[in-house]
């Protein structure tokens, strides 16, 4: 009686995870117009010695579970019934922003600097938006941003943290509840107090505004001034 108590409430957790992650993509779209598609996602019954194998045809995926596969990034919609027809079909697909254009960007960095970078930035009173958390990277969430824009504002440093990454048009990021090869995706930040913030099923709540989302420049600027502002000079934002 006990195993089957067990398996029942195994099966209650998993379904609710699965309404969780259709739930999120639909509140990011509609509610946020955040364009967005189904993950890859992961092999239920195979494993690797580096952890649990994508979906994808790749036996040497880098990145099981967190990148878009079919469909296509361009696929990424704000449709809802796009979204709920996708979601019945893959329920435990992670979900992928398309990032760029009008959907918001992101600076990422490996997990611990991230946490260090955030610890600085609070200590300086600066004002973030959404931070979205792997066990591996943390993403700060930026307003739009452009190619050009980006190259300009990398050209006018003198250095940059080569552990920063740019997901900026044509990129992508997963967003909170996904799970991918690396381990679970949560907000590390939530939306802003005037913003949406998760309900307990893990999308914002019905009828908010969008999140209010910081420009890059004040985020990177910000950065880099942690990364250099350690004694005897030696960056914080490495690993």
């Amino acid at each position: 009686m006990r195993e089957i108590l067990g398996r029942r409430r195994r099966l209650r957790f998993r379904r609710k995870e699965r309404t969780a992650r259709l739930d999120a993509a639909v509140a990011f779209a509609v509610e946020w117009n955040w364009p967005v598609l189904p993950g890859a996602g992961l092999r239920a019954t195979t494993r690797t010695a580096t952890g649990a194998a994508c979906s994808c045809p790749d036996p040497d995926c880098v990145v099981p579970g967190a990148h878009p596969y079919d469909p296509g990034l361009l696929a990424a919609t704000t449709d809802e019934r796009m979204i709920r027809w996708w979601w019945t079909r893959r329920p435990d697909a992670p979900v992928v922003l398309a990032t760029g254009g009008r959907a918001p960007c992101a600076v990422s960095l490996p997990a611990v600097a991230g946490a260090r970078a955030l610890a600085v930035l609070d200590a300086t009173g600066m004002r973030l938006g959404p931070v979205v958390a792997t066990p591996t990277r943390w993403s700060i969430l930026v307003a739009p941003y452009g190619l050009e824009r980006l190259g300009e504002l990398l050209y006018a440093k003198d250095s940059v943290p080569s552990s920063l990454r740019f997901h900026g048009e044509g990129g992508y990021l997963l967003l909170p509840p996904s799970v991918a090869g690396t381990g679970q995706v949560r907000w590390e930040r939530a939306p802003s107090p005037s913003s949406p913030l998760r309900s307990s099923r893990g999308g914002p709540h019905a009828g908010s505004a969008r999140p209010w989302l910081p420009d890059v420049e004040t985020v990177v600027d910000a950065l880099v001034e942690a990364s250099t502002s350690a004694p005897g000079g030696g960056s914080r934002l490495a690993y």
